[in-house]
């Protein structure tokens, strides 16, 4: 509550300073804000950000620097036989101070050495944290002041403020990218990891994935084995059977509510329609699980067929509705996107409704329409809890839809649920299935750039 209370006033202060700045060009124009260089509310932002840059900077700094200076503190209070604890074992002392003070663990069925140094802790936190809101604040309203006397009416206020928020695009997409690349190292040196444990032709082309291995030489366990072509072709078969049902179904009702649907009609069915997507995925799970699992079964046994409880058909067909907004919705807006002289032209040809969809809007709409689906593929091979449910965990390798299969990404859960050794090529298998994830997403990219382009100048 102290932090949000403190928020709020460096807000309300940040306002004023807007406001003060705003009465202070106005002022030194003589009433006459046409001799001003910038619009007046450039000069309130112009002193905003002299307020709220330089405290920003000091409590970002500030905020990384204390817990370790917070740490050592509690350090330097323990005995001295605990100081000299190699590293390993200090940090887990650490650990437990940092447990006690932040009241994860009782204090009382902690050491005295540890409760004391938990006490240090929080006492140098406290003081630390009271310390940079104090200093914040002067260096708030210094920057405040300056800001204020800078303001004259040759001030290139708007040039200044557009800089500042120049930069700030600039190291947002800077996170952004470095995020990504972080991402894509931590993948790959994992992976690398697993395949020098495991050869890549085994990983990409083995045909048997049972990654249980024993940890210990006295543990009873397999020697692990890591094909990892059961797993693709289950992510395939149930990929495949969403997209035949949510193609044709979002697809045709795309064109429905862009073409033929009135205005009426089409303001109340998208967006019900659109439900579907807001629906939590563990809700599918419970229903294909449920009712369409069980559904499948009983019309299997009525005609001969065995169906297996947990079925590629079930997890498919429950993720084909699942995604049907994504396919319904982007292909609704790229064809109401076209451009309606392309529609006239064909009508005043002598074409018909139906002639001028199939030869002219769709082909026009094609990019986006492609767009859509790669996005409606992504996320089927995203989609892990309706596969759980309905789908099970056996990698089997089949291309029977009524067969229990599993996918990459339920791998990746299972192999990384529960205590982990991560020098284990079971742990690491985990990275390894990531950046084929990886790859196969940056390929549908490339595939979708590619339509796109081809296509773009032809209908522009």
């Amino acid at each position: 509550m102290t932090n949000l209370i403190i928020g709020i006033a460096f807000l309300c202060l940040i306002s004023f300073s807007f406001f003060l700045g705003r009465s202070r060009a106005v002022a030194v124009s003589g009433g006459h804000t046409r001799h001003l260089h910038s619009r007046v509310g450039h000069y309130g932002t112009f002193v905003a950000l002299w307020c709220a840059l330089p405290c920003l900077v000091l409590v970002t700094v500030w905020s990384l620097v204390e817990p370790y200076v917070a740490q050592q503190a509690a350090i330097s209070s323990l005995p001295e036989r605990l100081q000299q604890l190699p590293a390993n074992e200090l940090s887990l002392i650490i650990n437990e101070i940092n447990n006690v003070a932040y009241g994860v663990v009782d204090s009382a069925n902690a050491d005295e050495s540890v409760r004391q140094a938990a006490e240090r802790y929080n006492s140098t936190r406290g003081i630390s944290s009271a310390a940079m809101m104090v200093l914040a604040l002067v260096v708030a309203i210094a920057g405040l002041y300056y800001g204020r006397r800078l303001i004259s009416p040759e001030l290139r206020a708007r040039n200044q403020v557009e800089r500042v928020i120049t930069i700030v695009m600039i190291l947002a997409s800077t996170i952004a990218i470095l995020t990504t690349v972080g991402i894509v190292l931590s993948l790959l040196f994992e992976s690398l990891r697993f395949f020098a444990q495991v050869s890549p032709l085994d990983f990409l082309f083995g045909l048997h994935w049972s990654p249980q291995t024993a940890l210990r030489e006295d543990q009873v366990g397999g020697s692990g084995s890591f094909g990892a072509i059961p797993l693709f072709a289950g992510t395939l078969l149930i990929t495949f059977i969403a997209m035949c049902v949510a193609v044709p179904i979002g697809l045709y009702s795309a064109i429905y509510m862009s073409e033929y649907a009135s205005p009426r009609l089409r303001a109340s069915a998208k967006p019900v329609l659109e439900i579907l997507a807001g629906v939590p995925t563990v809700v599918y799970g419970f229903f294909a699980a449920l009712t369409v699992a069980p559904t499948f079964r009983g019309w299997g046994e009525g005609i001969g067929l065995t169906v297996s409880s947990e079925s590629a058909l079930a997890a498919g067909v429950v993720m084909g509705i699942m995604i049907i907004p994504f396919v319904s919705s982007l292909s609704d807006d790229v064809i109401n996107a076209v451009p309606q002289s392309l529609r006239d032209g064909s009508f005043a040809l002598g074409a018909t409704k139906a002639e001028t969809i199939r030869q002219v809007i769709l082909p026009a709409a094609l990019p986006g329409v492609v767009g859509a689906i790669l996005l409606a593929v992504s996320r089927a091979i995203g989609e892990t809890m309706i596969v759980v449910m309905a789908a099970g965990l056996a990698a089997n390798l089949t291309a029977n839809p009524l067969q229990a299969v599993t996918t990459v990404t339920v791998q990746i859960v299972t192999l990384l649920v529960g205590d982990q050794e991560f020098d284990s090529a079971k742990t690491l298998a985990a990275f390894a299935l990531g950046l084929v994830l990886f790859l196969v997403t940056l390929a549908l990219n490339i595939v979708a750039l590619h339509v796109v382009r081809k296509y773009r100048e032809k209908y522009d």
